[in-house]
């Protein structure tokens, strides 16, 4: 099951700020005469240890007086700044490895209301190369990490592991082959090239012999054994840079403008379970 942490949020903010408002207006001031007239009746033989326990809120109201501001600030930061993603797989190596955790800027494409995504400021719209998460369109639950590859009215073409956007192709730069660490030793010996997507220079990875859209034979946008096709307004186009072992936009389609969650920026972490941490990932941008 799929665990929806800004909905998990917004309800435990909600809960906790109704229980203290509630106390404050409602519940505090007899509560404080009670215990006050306690303490009154029990006179001098009352200790310094009884009267702290006399005048303690219950469990219910001091648990949310010192959480509602933990959860505000969290979900404030989250939903509208900064929001924490885990990379899972090898679909954007070899610029993303599994087990970076990376930093979202949540306003570079419009600030959006928590769990109902509903954009409230158009602060920006994604451009060709961007590292984009967004929500997945077969399971909006899901969270997805691409780059963005076409963007509304672009033609885009991906034909013999070249890109074209509107007619022009996106040169490749051949690199030595790859050798990763961690599981990306998996993808060693991987085609190595730097590309320049309309002036975003980033680096792909493609398996030699591996023939393109091996599994496209049922997609809309499969033409000839290649990809051709133009971007909807309010959609995009997005790919992996892990090119022949992405599941991405070649397989499932185009990516909603309600769907953007933020523009990737930088790693701040990297643990891969069972391969151990890579401390020089922290602090790398994200190109």
């Amino acid at each position: 099951m799929d665990f929806d942490i800004a909905l998990v949020l917004v309800v435990l903010t909600f809960v906790s700020g109704i229980v203290w408002l509630m106390d404050k207006f409602l519940w505090e001031k007899e509560r404080k005469a009670k215990q006050y007239a306690e303490i009154e009746r029990k006179g001098k033989e009352i200790t310094d240890q009884e009267r702290d326990c006399l005048l303690a809120d219950p469990i219910i109201v001091d648990y949310a007086k010192s959480l509602f501001p933990v959860f505000f600030i969290v979900l404030i930061l989250r939903s509208f700044i900064f929001e924490p993603f885990r990379i899972p797989s090898q679909s954007m190596m070899p610029n993303l490895w599994v087990g970076d955790f990376i930093l979202v800027n949540k306003f570079s494409y419009g600030v959006r209301l928590p769990v109902l995504s509903t954009e409230i400021i158009d602060s920006g719209k994604p451009r060709n190369g961007d590292v984009a998460v967004f929500r997945y369109p077969v399971n909006p639950a899901i969270n997805f990490i691409k780059r963005v590859i076409g963007v509304p009215g672009d033609h885009v073409v991906y034909k013999n592991k070249l890109l074209y956007i509107n007619d022009k192709v996106m040169s490749q730069e051949l690199l030595s082959p790859y050798k990763g660490e961690g599981s990306g030793k998996k993808m060693n010996g991987s085609s190595h090239k730097k590309e320049n997507l309309l002036g975003v220079e980033h680096d792909i990875l493609l398996v030699p012999h591996k023939p393109d859209l091996s599994h496209m034979y049922f997609s809309e946008f499969y033409k000839n054994a290649h990809i051709d096709l133009i971007v909807p307004e309010g959609k995009y186009f997005v790919m992996g840079d892990n090119r022949d072992e992405s599941h991405d936009g070649r397989f499932w389609g185009f990516v909603p403008e309600d769907n953007l969650v933020g523009k990737a920026f930088m790693i701040w972490f990297n643990w891969d379970i069972g391969e151990g941490l890579f401390w020089e990932r922290i602090g790398n941008s994200i190109d």
